[in-house]
């Protein structure tokens, strides 16, 4: 699978970028909301992984770079990473399609979890935090 992996934290985007690719996924990794819709059109991936707050404000540019992947390119998945639960957030994601998912990075406990969770919204399905909702 195709993964775009959007995070600014070097260690957790390089560290996702390995663990994807011991698993046998094409990954590239950036740091940067702004490049992703560019890099979507280019790349077709079948995934991108995004952190919720992203620089320059690190208020909601990821959630915005994920609404825009999901209204322009519906058949890529959108899973969101993020240390912060906003109801809000999951509300203005999930609009009646699928391919989208919403987890905490601190409950992400499980590597297969997370793997199954990565197919899953990459195959246009749903997963969310129970914590979340």
């Amino acid at each position: 699978m195709r993964v775009v992996i959007v995070e600014d934290s070097a260690l957790l985007r390089d560290g996702l970028t390995r663990l994807l690719d011991d698993h046998g996924h094409e990954v590239t990794a950036v740091a940067d909301a702004h490049t992703v819709p560019s890099l979507v059109a280019k790349q077709a991936p079948q995934l991108v992984i995004l952190d919720i707050r992203l620089p320059p404000t690190f208020t909601d540019e990821g959630l915005r770079a994920a609404q825009h992947i999901h209204h322009t390119t519906p058949e890529t998945g959108v899973l969101l990473l993020s240390q912060h639960v906003v109801e809000r957030y999951t509300a203005e994601l999930l609009d009646g399609a699928g391919g989208v998912g919403y987890l905490l990075k601190d409950r992400v406990a499980d590597v297969r979890e997370f793997l199954d969770a990565v197919h899953r919204v990459g195959n246009g399905g749903t997963v969310l935090d129970p914590y979340v909702i």
